[in-house]
């Protein structure tokens, strides 16, 4: 699998895409090929504070209920509702189907991201 290199991943296979002050996250096509088919996501309201390395909601699938965790800092200022009635995006396209946007605070503080050549090692 090759992973989009406009994007920044985790080594809990969440993905961020920073453009300026403001970042997407989403899970990694590794991740939701491990989950199986996704059938809901609880992810926070928008105001909600998330921290670089924190849960920030749950990922269910037929297989398991996991944790998501926040690649950055910041304050969700937007949720992908979307995600409410289609969770199956994740499965579908998982690079392109993001879950929250934050605004990121105090310069963004992030967990240790890789590149995509970086995940590719770690997502075998």
């Amino acid at each position: 699998m090759s992973y989009p290199t406009n994007l920044q991943y985790t080594k809990e296979h969440e993905w961020v895409l920073v453009d300026g002050q403001t970042a997407s996250v989403g899970i990694t096509d590794f991740a939701q090929q491990q989950l199986g088919d996704v059938v809901y996501v609880d992810l926070p309201e928008v105001g909600a504070t998330v921290e670089a390395g924190r849960n920030f909601g749950t990922i269910e699938s037929v297989k398991a209920v996991s944790d998501l965790y926040a690649p950055v800092t910041g304050t969700v200022i937007e949720v992908n509702t979307a995600l409410k009635d289609s969770p199956q995006d994740l499965n579908q396209r998982p690079h392109d189907a993001w879950m929250i946007k934050v605004s990121l605070v105090d310069g963004g503080a992030m967990v240790e991201l890789m590149d995509a050549a970086a995940y590719a090692e770690v997502a075998k």
